[in-house]
């Protein structure tokens, strides 16, 4: 009898409504498994049925550089203060590729998610969660590429100076990452409701890359209202400080890089608190 109510323990604990900020990490990490799985149907699933597969990892990037290079290098003949364009553009894209890609698939959430939220529970927040898990891998193959140009660039004797602030880019990937979900997972509260907010929002982050300091430098921007504008980004303080830090050349400021995490940080906690209140019932609006 000892040995039965030895073996006897609760799979679910009902317990009544919580502040809607607060997030059971605790419960996450039970679901541990589930997050593993979506982060391999992440990875299978984008690239199934294709001919290159994991190599458009690479293939997008490439592509996107040289394009940035005839277009803003050649024809508009945009200034990369100094550096080689192609591994200017490189740096900038791959951080802006992890952050917008982090973004953009967590914001459909509850929308591609709907028929398996309505049969099953578990935290909703797995599967934001493994998308910025999945993209890693992306954001890893990218930049390994870009470490290949770099060291071709470095051996070649061009002008670049890595220093003290590469200890700095785990920081900045967790602010790009924590960025690309709190917006993420905002949007797709909204989109519950209001599809607008879908379309609205696919051209708001296009428009969003040109305001952040990607294919020039922050230097090239004169003191006024548009540097304000753009300082107030807070993807532009994690782009120039992975400039800075690589190259030798960018924006790099403590205060800045401050902002940027207090600003992720607050939406974060802010998305976090419309996730929780749409997620009880958003299968009566989806």
């Amino acid at each position: 009898m000892t040995e039965m109510k030895q073996q006897q323990y609760w799979t679910l604990r009902i317990r009544p409504h919580e502040q809607l900020w607060h997030i059971d990490l605790g419960e996450i990490w039970r679901y541990r498994d589930l997050v593993e799985l979506f982060v391999r149907r992440n990875i299978v699933v984008q690239y199934k049925q294709t001919i290159l597969g994991p190599l458009w990892y690479l293939i997008q990037p490439v592509l996107t550089v040289l394009m940035n290079m005839v277009v803003f290098g050649g024809i508009a003949k945009m200034s990369t203060d100094g550096m080689p364009q192609a591994l200017f553009y490189m740096a900038g894209n791959v951080c802006w590729f992890y952050f917008a890609d982090c973004l953009n698939q967590s914001s459909n959430t509850f929308v591609d998610n709907q028929g398996m939220f309505g049969k099953v529970y578990f935290p909703r927040l797995v599967v934001p969660i493994a998308v910025v898990i999945s993209n890693l891998l992306r954001f890893t193959i990218q930049v390994g590429l870009f470490v290949a140009l770099y060291l071709y660039f470095f051996v070649s004797g061009a002008p670049i100076a890595p220093n003290w602030a590469l200890l700095l880019i785990p920081l900045l990937i967790v602010m790009m990452a924590g960025l690309g979900l709190g917006f993420g997972i905002l949007i797709s509260s909204m989109t519950t409701k209001y599809r607008d907010f879908t379309i609205l929002f696919t051209f708001m982050v296009q428009l969003w890359m040109y305001a952040t300091p990607i294919v020039y430098p922050l230097s090239m921007v004169e003191n006024g209202t548009l540097r304000t504008l753009i300082l107030a980004n807070p993807m532009t303080a994690v782009i120039e400080a992975f400039k800075y830090a690589t190259l030798g050349q960018g924006y790099f400021s403590w205060f800045a890089l401050g902002y940027s995490f207090l600003f992720m940080s607050v939406l974060l906690l802010f998305s976090v608190v419309i996730f929780n209140k749409v997620q009880r019932n958003f299968m009566d609006t989806v």
